[in-house]
């Protein structure tokens, strides 16, 4: 049994989501938003290496000492998988396990909106779930794409650097291809997708103009599409995927995007104020015929008034779910305040400004 196990135990067992391990600082784990030591002795770099080294077959070995960086899941046992990620920094050699759960949570179990449900429903376009890193957009993906697991037919294809979740065929036929070891790359692997006879397709990331085109068009082949994107909010995703290509390509993408488009679900995590885990705020963009009229035009300024409008269609603001979440004593006003996006407006609510002042 690798050394490493005996944290992973104690990162589970506390129900920690992160586990971090650095040169002259003892073993650590993320519990409830917060870093917190789980032995009192800081690690040096020769068992820092022992820890590491013990997961790695020969290639990744060679791989992540020759590059410093490396990627890879990691199945311990039947417990849990967790994502890695290798480094070298200034103190030597370094790394972070983020708990990936063997029990998916459903989408009644997470809470998320009827509107992100629906989106999963649909049998064609591209759903983006974007956020900062930590934001639980594989958590929400994986409980989108097992909610079609579980109500309907269809062949489920993830193309992802590591593969996470990994979901047991119900309904679905599902398939799991990991990049750099069952396809050379993104670009590689969605090429190719379109020739499997997939229904629905999650790319782990959108990376680069080229994996973001072929997404769109896939998504106007009729196959359903998920990524994901690191943004904060649903206007700046737009923003960020015309932005990423030419000038004179844009206004093609931007009509592509305007067509393919299903819906945006941006994603913020915050603390519960009692302190007893954490929550996650969904801003969502549905691609209705104004949307699609305001992307196409390169109107993205009118996207947030559209999705203060939408609430019949299902579209909600950040703002407007965190001024929910502090009437209700969810969360803090200060830590809502820290993740809104119109932060001036946000403070002068008057039972935000209350809660401020009285906090």
């Amino acid at each position: 049994m690798p050394a490493i196990d005996y944290y992973f135990d104690i990162l589970l067992d506390k129900g920690g989501s992160d586990l971090h391990l650095s040169v002259g600082h003892p073993p650590t784990i993320r519990l409830k938003g917060e870093l917190v030591a789980v032995d009192e002795g800081p690690l040096d770099e020769i068992k820092i290496k022992h820890l590491m080294d013990e997961l790695l077959d020969p290639d990744q070995n060679e791989y992540f000492h020759a590059y410093r960086d490396l990627d890879f899941a990691y199945g311990y046992e039947d417990k849990a998988r967790f994502r890695a990620n290798y480094l070298y920094k200034t103190t030597g050699p370094g790394a972070v396990f983020r708990t990936i759960p063997s029990d998916i949570l459903t989408v009644q179990q997470l809470g998320l909106p009827r509107a992100v449900i629906e989106l999963a429903e649909r049998t064609a376009g591209l759903v983006l779930v974007t956020g900062p890193t930590g934001s639980g957009k594989s958590t929400t993906l994986a409980a989108m794409l097992d909610h079609i697991n579980r109500t309907r037919e269809a062949h489920i294809l993830t193309i992802e650097d590591p593969v996470e979740f990994v979901h047991r065929p119900r309904k679905c036929q599902i398939s799991h291809r990991e990049v750099g070891v069952h396809t050379p790359s993104f670009a590689d692997a969605i090429r190719s997708a379109g020739r499997e006879n997939a229904d629905v397709i999650l790319v782990g990331e959108l990376r680069g103009r080229e994996t973001m085109k072929m997404a769109l068009q896939l998504a106007s082949f009729g196959i359903l599409i998920f990524a994901t994107v690191h943004t904060n909010s649903a206007p700046a995703t737009i923003d960020r995927f015309v932005n990423a290509f030419p000038a004179s390509q844009q206004p093609q993408i931007r009509g592509m995007l305007a067509d393919s488009l299903a819906g945006i679900v941006a994603q913020q995590l915050l603390r519960k104020a009692d302190g007893s885990g954490r929550v996650a705020a969904q801003e969502i963009l549905i691609g209705t015929t104004g949307v699609a009229s305001a992307i196409r035009e390169g109107k993205t300024t009118m996207l947030q008034s559209l999705i203060q409008s939408g609430g019949g269609q299902g579209m909600q603001s950040i703002d407007a779910v965190l001024s929910g979440l502090v009437l209700q004593g969810v969360v803090t006003p200060q830590d809502a305040l820290e993740k809104a996006a119109d932060k001036d407006s946000f403070a002068r609510i008057p039972k935000v400004a209350a809660a401020l002042k009285a906090g």
